[in-house]
């Protein structure tokens, strides 16, 4: 096409244009004028459209995709990609207004789909339909939780969820919970994932609780104002935590109101859980445990200083702990565990002062390594691990090894000790107390003598071990220096 061709359709196109306008303002009624300018824009466009393609027919435009009807916010139908929308249920994407029954109405059609086989007996897969908040902050005024048990494969992801002023102080914004209080199976749902979503509880309760669930996973998730827990999980199996934040005030450590931070960021009241990657920065206690064989890995906790009494890790499972913690940052706040059984603690760092307790509640203590790690404090005389007798003495002790850790700052404590000191006589002791970690326990001795004089082959025999003091006799006056090791953590075998 020609540039004069290109004009010349330009000028027709300019006339008809003007010649439409003078049409409709001639032919519209005076009482119709309100309305003219939205009659006139349609009517525009659908001539200009018919003009158009008479001189390019070859061109397909479509002037009406922008004004397609919507789904209906009461009844919307489910996508072919099996994604429930909570904004085409009416919920308010800017916050202003309660989107509790939009949100309920979603995640009711998604758990209402058909489902096949493949998950736990009692358990339906729904085939991993996913309820989308799309990036939107809702205020909610009552918990969110799944109309029925017997669930499984379900997403929920990407949006912000406030608690309404009203909400209930003792709810939790995602409750993972049955309507009833019996089932008639042991786990409520399978499967079900909690994914890049903040929680604000705005001071109103908890984040979320999951009870009797199985292979559960909460993943990249912000969870702030909490009173009471920011995840609760009860009972159930293999709830997985990570790549999250939870914090009760949202600070970056150094809060001037940090001694009065309350409330527990996470508590496991279940058995084989794992918490991988996660930040507390504050609460009273970090991570609560009360459940069995559970995995603690790359946690920083600086939830709430020891000296203003808070708790890292609080492990309260006496008897048979079976709890891991390894590869995790203590920022001035430590653990605790009480009578603890097969508790291994390893690859961590403890800084400002930052200590671990084992705390007697019957007097025992079994199968403990708390090694490797490193701590760092202000030369203020505090033990790396201490033992909290209270209540009661440990009186069952069985094998414990802490060792090699690396301490700065700090005052080592060890069940294995190496002494080396000058002798010249008969007899000498060496004194352990200031390392070891259990008063008057000492399991095993070697000792070794070096004499100055060459030709000299002195007999030597232990005489006493008592208050972890290691007392040696010689046969013969001995000038040199002696080596003592002795272990604390060794079962006396029959």
């Amino acid at each position: 096409m020609t540039i004069s061709t290109c004009d010349n359709i330009m000028v027709v196109l300019s006339c008809f244009i003007i010649i439409n306008h003078v049409f409709i303002a001639f032919s519209s009624p005076v009482g119709s004028l309100i309305d003219l300018p939205a009659h006139d824009h349609h009517f525009q466009t659908r001539k200009l459209h018919e003009f158009k393609s008479k001189f390019f027919p070859q061109e397909q435009v479509s002037l009406s995709s922008s004004s397609s009807p919507s789904p209906s916010p009461s009844s919307p139908a489910r996508s072919s990609s099996g994604v429930y929308s909570v904004i085409e249920y009416g919920a308010d994407p800017t916050g202003k207004t309660d989107s509790t029954d939009a949100i309920l109405a979603a995640i009711s059609d998604a758990v209402s789909v058909a489902g096949d086989g493949f998950l736990m007996e009692g358990i339906t897969n729904l085939g991993g339909v996913r309820i989308s908040l799309e990036g939107g902050i809702y205020k909610i005024s009552r918990p969110i939780k799944l109309p029925v048990a017997g669930r499984g494969n379900i997403l929920i992801f990407g949006g912000t969820l406030k608690a309404y002023d009203n909400f209930t102080t003792d709810g939790y914004l995602i409750d993972l919970s049955p309507s009833s209080s019996s089932t008639n199976h042991d786990y409520n749902y399978e499967f079900v994932t909690l994914r890049d979503l903040m929680l604000d509880c705005n001071f109103k309760g908890g984040g979320i609780r999951i009870v009797d669930a199985l292979r559960t996973s909460i993943d990249n998730c912000y969870i702030a104002h909490f009173t009471t827990t920011g995840i609760l999980v009860q009972r159930g199996h293999e709830t997985y935590i990570r790549n999250s934040f939870l914090g009760q005030h949202i600070t970056a450590g150094g809060d001037p109101n940090e001694r009065n931070f309350t409330g527990t960021a996470i508590d496991l009241q279940g058995n084989d859980n794992a918490i991988t990657d996660v930040v507390i920065f504050s609460a009273q206690v970090g991570i609560m445990v009360s459940g069995q064989a559970n995995m603690i890995t790359g946690v920083h906790c600086y939830n709430k200083a020891n000296g203003f009494g808070g708790t890292g890790i609080y492990i309260k499972v006496p008897g048979i702990t079976q709890t891991r913690i390894v590869n995790s940052y203590f920022d001035y706040t430590g653990i605790v565990a009480e009578d603890p059984v097969q508790l291994h603690v390893s690859g961590c760092f403890f800084l400002g002062d930052a200590f671990i307790v084992l705390k007697s509640v019957r007097g025992v203590v079994d199968g403990i390594n708390i090694v490797n790690n490193m701590f760092y404090g202000s030369n203020k005389g505090v033990d790396i691990v201490q033992l909290d007798q209270t209540r009661k003495e440990f009186n069952e002790i069985g094998r414990v090894m802490v060792d090699n850790n690396v301490v700065n700052g700090m005052n080592m404590k060890a069940t294995v000790a190496n002494g080396v000191t000058r002798v010249n006589g008969t007899s000498w002791t060496i004194d352990f107390n200031k390392i070891l970690l259990f008063p008057r326990r000492i399991k095993f001795v070697q000792h070794s003598l070096m004499s100055n004089t060459s030709d000299m082959f002195p007999k030597t025999i232990l005489r006493n071990i008592s208050n972890n003091q290691v007392f040696i006799e010689s046969d013969v006056t001995v000038e040199g220096s002696a080596a003592v090791t002795v272990d604390q953590g060794l079962t006396m075998s029959s």
